[in-house]
């Protein structure tokens, strides 16, 4: 009787050190005190390990008299724009090593896309980023036929924004996704700096055509090349990211400049992060890689 007992302890015992094992696998307790609600919720927020003085210095010249968006960009936009996206994995993947280098990967993006600087620029070529804020003097409307997005009167679909959006086809769809009327306002990108940073992030976080990666994707490792992308040398690495971004133009080219200027900004904004660019992987250019979106004869996917 006293040997039933006892197993009937134990067995009690037993469930319930199960029941508390099975439950603290299902519930992650995240203490970070931040809105969120998914899996990234627990890591560090982009603020804590992205500060104002790192902005800074990434981007020490964009106030120059010189410039061309003097006092348009700064860190509380881009951190507000990035509070829409950590919930979903931007720059919250993986450890603080993962969550830094997507930072250096898409900022060094976005500074190649948004610089002024040249090789004898005071600081260098990688100084110089969001010196811009939209494109200068656009020889063309970049008004698409569209049924779906049709254009609005008089509204011209230039590039503008952190990662430039061109297009009527693209600006209705990111204005969509984001809640914003940006068809028929598009000059809402580059007089709101939280704007231009969420359409940036939009890019990097979404795949151009359905069955593709995003930028994102590609750079944390949740994309696998299938055989066809392997054989058209699409591999893993910075340069995919590249290929994802604007591959139209800048790969399958062998060694060019725009290609090579992306390189030189995540590079440097790794090793101003504090990573360094020993960490900045494999496959870093798309020089001999078929571009995913080839670029069309009258439009390109932008």
């Amino acid at each position: 009787m006293a040997m039933g007992r006892i197993c009937l302890v134990v067995l009690l015992a037993l469930a319930l050190c199960l029941n508390v094992s099975l439950a603290s696998k299902k519930m992650k307790v995240c203490d970070k005190g931040w809105e969120c609600k998914g899996t990234y919720c627990c890591n560090q927020t982009i603020s804590e390990i992205f500060t104002v003085d790192n902005f800074e210095e990434l981007f020490s010249k964009r106030n120059t008299p010189v410039a061309h968006a003097v006092g348009f960009w700064d860190y509380y936009s881009f951190i507000n724009a990035a509070a829409q996206f950590e919930g979903i994995g931007f720059g919250t993947t993986g450890g603080q090593v993962m969550q830094q280098k997507e930072l250096a990967a898409f900022l060094g993006n976005v500074a190649a896309e948004t610089s002024c600087g040249y090789n004898v620029a005071t600081g260098g070529p990688t100084a110089w980023g969001l010196c811009y804020k939209e494109e200068m003097s656009p020889d063309q409307l970049y008004c698409d036929q569209n049924l779906l997005y049709p254009c609005a009167p008089g509204a011209s679909y230039h590039g503008r924004g952190a990662l430039p959006i061109y297009w009527n086809f693209n600006y209705g769809p990111i204005g969509e996704a984001l809640k914003l009327d940006l068809l028929t306002s598009p000059d809402m990108v580059s007089n709101n700096a939280t704007i231009g940073f969420l359409t940036a992030m939009w890019r990097w976080m979404n795949p151009i055509k359905p069955k593709q990666p995003s930028a994102h994707d590609v750079f944390v490792g949740n994309w696998k090349p299938t055989k066809n992308d392997t054989e058209s040398y699409r591999l893993p690495g910075f340069g995919m990211v590249i290929n994802v971004l604007n591959g139209g133009l800048e790969c399958g080219k062998g060694d060019i400049d725009a290609m090579n200027n992306r390189i030189s900004h995540y590079l440097y904004f790794l090793d101003l992060l504090g990573v360094g660019r020993e960490q900045a992987g494999d496959n870093l250019d798309c020089g001999q890689q078929v571009p995913l979106n080839p670029v069309s004869t009258s439009t390109t996917s932008r």
